[in-house]
């Protein structure tokens, strides 16, 4: 019994030491961990990555959503003032809307005349012509730019037939297909910006107008689009010759030029990638060759470059003739003179005429009114400041005008951007003038002083940006200028990169966006191919 309760004593005494041992074990264990230090996390490159993407993502997604409401959202606009001189533009290009966007409504009333109602993208137009780029992803109304001025902007969607610098006036015609009582009138100016660029410069070569199709409006990419699937579908017409076939799907572009290389690239992608699916038997007939009269394509890129357009599409099977000149153009074929003088006939389905620009009907009638002072052929003679040589009211840019630097949408849009500068610092000068007159004699020295330096108008200097051309098959070319030369690109990234540049050149969040699905819808579905 004694051992029996010796047993149970001794068990107990275990037992409970076990649980004392244990109970300091687990109260060590709590203190141990509350007193110790926190473990630090280590640095994560990838969580920091990921936090990065999110943040961007939020802060792209709220800045275009402010950017979307804002456009939708135009605050309250002053009226015309009769005390403040007007500056009526002529217009909608890349000179004019650059200017638009960039002057000050609080110093000047603006009008604006211009036959089309919008401002047209037009280093995307040849990607319209085949579906890669909706047209109205490139368009952007003019009332959307001067909407949001701080003053309200008279727009006119009209034709300026007439300017009258004697009497500061200009005459307007309602050229559209809705008229009312009055299609023609009259509006008076301070100041006339010009900048109705140029139309389409056929050498005066015979059936140029008549049957070849031009690349410079929303129209001329409609037209080439409707008469490229009419070229398709009729040569798959049951009883078509062999010969008429070949003829139907020859497609000719002259002019060697960053358009029409950019046609010839867009074709052919269109070829490859969408009409060898859903016209499998007519795909493979289908040929493309470019004409130029100089002797090489893309003359204003480098030999390095060019040479790389020449052999890409050499690989693309587009056929380039060089130093080729056309004679005379026909219904179904076109004339040329080879290097060798001798003459040929090419025939064709679609012929895309994209070789420059000549003055428009407006300018020559100007220029012939300032005959001592305007004799250049290409176009408006102007000053380092852009005003009209032999007018002191009359401002030109762009394509109008005959200058030393190329007609291209960048020139035309730095000249906007300066002259609205230039008008600023015109207003600056006019209130230093009546303000030096009136000050007292302590304070006339500094007004003196800011008005000889705002007398001093800087001339407008020309910034290259480089150059971009698309050259089919995801691959693009580019001539950037760096430190005194340039380096020359071409391939995938150098596509990357022209995407990257047309996107942040376009003039607003809302055609981003749409150029930008345009492109993705094209990838996912491809391209459509009924007529328009």
């Amino acid at each position: 019994m004694q051992s029996v309760t010796r047993a149970i004593g001794g068990s107990a005494l275990r037992s409970g030491a076990r649980f004392t041992s244990q109970t300091s074990l687990k109260t060590a264990y709590r203190w141990n961990s509350s007193s110790a230090a926190p473990v630090k996390k280590s640095f994560s490159k990838w969580a920091f990555f990921k936090g990065a993407v999110k943040f961007g993502t939020v802060a792209f997604i709220g800045y275009g959503a402010y950017e979307m409401y804002e456009h939708r959202h135009p605050t309250a606009q002053t009226e015309y003032d009769p005390s403040k001189k007007t500056i009526v533009v002529l217009g909608s290009g890349w000179a004019s809307t650059s200017f638009l966007k960039a002057v000050d409504t609080d110093e000047y009333n603006v009008v604006v005349v211009s036959p089309r109602n919008y401002f047209l993208f037009t280093p995307l137009l040849p990607s319209c012509t085949v579906g890669t780029v909706d047209v109205r992803s490139i368009v952007e109304p003019i009332r959307f730019i001067t909407r949001h001025k701080s003053r309200a902007v008279k727009v006119y969607e009209a034709e300026c037939t007439d300017i009258d610098p004697d009497n500061k006036v200009i005459t307007i015609v309602d050229n559209s297909d809705v008229k009312g009582t009055k299609d023609e009138s009259t509006i008076s100016y301070d100041y006339l910006v010009i900048g109705v660029g140029a139309q389409n410069q056929t050498f005066g070569i015979k059936g140029v107008q008549e049957y070849g199709c031009f690349l410079k409006e929303v129209w001329d990419a409609q037209k080439i689009r409707n008469k490229l699937m009419d070229c398709i579908e009729t040569a798959g017409f049951p009883g078509q010759s062999p010969e008429e076939v070949e003829r139907l799907l020859h497609m000719t572009i002259v002019g060697g030029g960053p358009s029409g290389i950019e046609y010839a690239a867009e074709l052919h992608d269109f070829l490859m990638d969408d009409l060898s699916t859903w016209y499998p038997d007519l795909a493979g007939k289908i040929k493309i060759t470019l004409v130029e009269a100089l002797p090489n394509v893309l003359p204003a890129f480098s030999k390095q470059l060019i040479d790389y357009t020449e052999s890409t599409f050499k690989e693309q099977n587009i056929t380039i003739h060089t130093k080729t000149m056309v004679k005379e153009v026909r219904e179904k074929e076109i004339v040329v003179q080879r290097p060798d003088g001798s003459n040929e006939s090419i025939p064709y389905g679609l012929l895309v005429w994209a070789t420059g620009n000549t003055s428009r009907p407006l300018i020559r009638d100007l220029m012939n009114k300032f005959p001592e002072s305007q004799t250049a052929r290409r176009g408006l003679a102007v000053d380092d400041w852009l005003r009209l040589e032999g007018s002191e009211s009359i401002f030109a840019l762009g394509d109008a005008t005959a200058t030393k630097y190329a007609p291209t949408a960048q020139v035309a849009a730095q000249q906007g951007k300066y002259l609205a500068r230039l008008f600023h610092q015109m207003t600056v000068r006019d209130q230093l003038e009546s303000q030096v007159a009136t000050v007292p004699e302590e304070e006339r020295a500094k007004k003196e002083r800011k008005l000889q330096k705002a007398k001093d108008l800087k001339p407008f200097q020309y910034s290259h940006q480089g150059s971009l051309c698309y050259v089919g098959s995801d691959k693009a070319i580019a001539d950037l200028p760096f430190g005194p030369g340039s380096v020359s690109s071409g391939g995938v990234m150098t596509y990357a990169f022209w995407r990257s540049a047309y996107i942040s050149n376009l003039f607003s969040g809302r055609n981003r966006s749409l150029v930008i699905t345009d492109w993705l819808k094209k990838n996912i579905l491809g391209r459509d191919i009924s007529r328009e």
